[in-house]
């Protein structure tokens, strides 16, 4: 959706009501695009004016201290794509004009004790002196209509016809149904209506495959009374599913919830192909 400009002034009017003046046209998206396996992406980058503010924001649905490591490794890539864009020698001897970074986290979830602002070193070096930080704002349900409310009203109801009524195209529907009577999204989903139920019952139809697959092997393996065969099976499954979703941008929250895999096992498949590759 935010790749649509008219959705993305949007997103930065509700960062920054104070700014009167922008624009669709002063808007560039940077967001990182990961074309090999080893490579990494974002969920949004977007720059503001040419080169006065770059912005990364993330939507995150479960709580990870490991959000600003994320974010931070996405900003040094990003920056990077913008020096050699720009022809930027870092080795010379003037500094250099680089654009104000701004990290944002969308959390779908209830706030609860979390903060409003993660941060590196709070997080990861408290009693240290540390050399380095960075600081995450954390976006959570307000009494609002913008349009980030109405995205975390948005899979919230998701969430609930998931609840109510499984991973199925009647999910799909009502949920599109829902939002667009709360009017939660409403003008992107009545153009993109289609489109979003495919893509919804892409998602939930690939889980659907992967259980039917998880559970076959796992069947296979004990009618031949093989342990050995089960484990084996279900890892080069799991692996080759979790590959697939990586390859298909899938976060990797959202694989570890399809394949009923924790992240740091998602993670660590990745790692070991990263190898490989």
């Amino acid at each position: 959706m935010f790749s649509k400009k008219k959705y993305l002034i949007q997103l930065y009017n509700a960062l920054h009501p104070e700014d009167k003046t922008i624009t669709q046209a002063d808007l560039e998206i940077v967001t990182l695009q990961s074309i090999l396996l080893n490579g990494i992406y974002n969920d949004l980058g977007f720059m503001v004016r040419g080169k006065q503010l770059m912005i990364l924001v993330e939507a995150q649905s479960t709580w990870s201290a490991n959000i600003v490591i994320r974010a931070l490794i996405y900003l040094m890539s990003t920056y990077q794509d913008y020096f050699n864009a720009n022809q930027i020698q870092l080795y010379g001897s003037h500094k250099v004009k680089m654009p104000k970074p701004e990290l944002y986290v969308i959390y779908t979830d209830d706030k609860g004790n979390h903060p409003d602002v993660l941060s590196l070193k709070d997080e990861f070096f408290p009693d240290m002196d540390c050399c380095i930080d960075a600081k995450v704002k954390m976006i959570y349900l307000q009494d609002s209509d913008d349009i980030i409310d109405q995205y975390i009203g948005f899979c919230r109801v998701c969430n609930e016809q998931v609840a109510l009524n499984g991973r199925t195209l009647k999910a799909v529907k009502e949920i599109i149904r829902i939002c667009r009577d709360r009017n939660l999204l409403r003008e992107y989903l009545s153009e993109r209506e289609t489109e979003v139920e495919e893509i919804m019952s892409t998602l939930f139809d690939q889980e659907h495959v992967w259980n039917i697959e998880r559970n076959n092997i796992r069947a296979a393996a004990l009618a031949e009374g093989r342990s050995e065969g089960i484990n084996q099976g279900i890892l080069q499954k799991e692996t080759q599913v979790v590959l697939k979703m990586f390859k298909h941008n899938m976060p990797v929250e959202d694989i570890a919830d399809i394949s009923e895999l924790s992240v740091e096992e998602v993670n660590d498949i990745l790692k070991k192909a990263m190898v490989i590759h």
